[in-house]
This record gives structure tokens, C-alpha cells and sequence, in this order.
């Protein structure tokens, strides 16, 4: 799981975002064990993943510098909003749940800080197809993983807010399988398992190295409950 394309280029506009929705079809402690950290307090049974929701990521902790699992809100707010007021008004929260610009005011102290750098564990992504299916007459959504690994990490980052931890995932155009899939597609940036450590530790000029394509080989599977 190493190979991948050339270094990330800038943010361009695609026809098809990448969906921030995504599976962690695994519990806790099978997470915890993949991605070597202590599991913590909170369990995971598995699920579907989306902006608004809770999922565990991986961070470093402060004091020992040992990886745990902790439970974060997936979004950022975007700049000057109110979740509260949106509530408030019967209206639907928006959230920032994707990391496209690395030069965005907004994210960059993120990048920067290797303490608020995380992994973010997925056991599937989702493409939705270019081409239109001639026996639905839809798009179809393809169940995504590199190939031979049950459980994977992606690169996000996270900011403990006020009132909760939340997080994002930092996306690049897609390559290889995804972009046969869809080649205007946005996908995560993917980690080898090698490049975990260089995500969560390295100063900010070499961990981005790790934001590119990922090309190796990535493989269909079934998204338990995906709809």
C-alpha cells in the first residue's frame, strides 16, 4: 500500500466531490489493535459514519505520546457560524468535513501542529460512478478499500472546541481504481501503515509529502447497511 501518484496539486473544482460519508464497519478494540493504540473508554461497535456524527480517531496523547482512540464529532463549523442558531431556527447544522485547500487559513495551525494531526479509521470509502447504470438508470456507488486491508487509516485533523473534539479528512483527486471508477472524483488521502507515524510525529514539510493520490490497488467490498 504504497505506491501513489505524483505530489498533491492545488484544489480544482470537480464534478463529483468526494462524499463525506463513510464505513468503520469494527469495534473498538479490533481498530484499536490495526492501528496500534489503546483503545480508551468508549466503545465502538461499528456503523456509518457522516458530518454531525461521532466516531473514534486516533491521536497522540499529549503527556505520553502514546496513540489512543477517542470519540470527535466529524465537521469543523465553518468560520463565524452558530450550529446553535441554525437548531434553533428548525434548520439543518452545517459542517466542514473535508480538508481540500492546504493553504487555507482556517486549517493550516492544524497542519502544522503535529498534536492536532490525526487517523482517521475506515474500513470502506465511497465512489459514486461517472458513467450512468444502464439497468438503474442511476449512478452507482462503489465500496472502496485498499486491497487486503480490512481496516485503514486516513489523514485528518482535529480541534478540541469549546463544548466537543471535532474532525476532518484531508482529500485529493482520485487515481488509479477510483479515478477508472470516476475520474473527477475526490477521495481521501489514504496512509500506509509506514506513513502513520510520520503523519502523527513529522514537522509540517515532510508530513505533507504524505497528502497525494493514493494509487495502489484498492478493491470492492460490501458496506454493511451503506443503503
Amino acid at each position: 500500500m504504497t505506491a501513489r501518484a505524483g505530489a498533491a496539486r492545488p484544489a480544482r473544482l470537480t464534478t463529483e466531490r468526494m462524499s463525506s460519508h463513510y464505513r468503520l464497519d469494527a469495534r473498538s478494540e479490533e481498530i484499536a489493535g490495526i492501528l496500534a493504540a489503546d483503545a480508551g473508554r468508549d466503545a465502538w461497535a461499528g456503523g456509518y459514519v457522516a458530518p454531525g456524527k461521532f466516531a473514534p480517531v486516533v491521536v497522540r496523547h499529549q503527556k505520553t505520546g502514546r496513540r489512543v482512540l477517542r470519540p470527535m464529532h466529524m465537521g469543523f463549523p465553518p468560520p463565524g457560524y452558530s450550529a446553535e442558531a441554525a437548531i434553533a431556527t428548525g434548520q439543518t447544522p452545517r459542517w466542514v468535513a473535508r480538508v481540500r485547500n492546504l493553504q487555507s487559513p482556517f486549517w493550516i495551525g492544524n497542519l502544522r501542529h503535529t498534536e492536532l494531526r490525526c487517523l482517521i479509521p475506515a474500513t470502506a470509502v465511497p465512489v459514486w460512478s461517472s458513467a450512468i447504470d444502464p439497468q438503474t438508470g442511476k449512478k452507482r456507488q462503489h465500496w472502496l478499500r485498499p486491497k487486503g486491508e480490512e481496516i485503514f487509516a486516513m489523514a485528518g485533523i482535529w480541534r478540541d472546541l469549546t463544548d466537543m473534539p471535532v474532525f476532518a479528512v484531508l482529500t485529493v483527486d482520485a487515481a488509479g481504481d477510483a479515478a477508472e471508477i470516476n475520474p473527477d472524483a475526490a477521495m481521501p488521502v489514504i496512509l500506509a501503515p509506514d506513513d502513520c507515524r510520520c503523519w502523527l510525529t513529522a514537522e509540517w514539510r515532510e508530513a505533507q509529502e504524505l497528502v497525494k493520490s493514493y494509487a495502489g490497488r484498492l478493491e470492492s467490498t460490501a458496506a454493511i447497511g451503506s443503503g
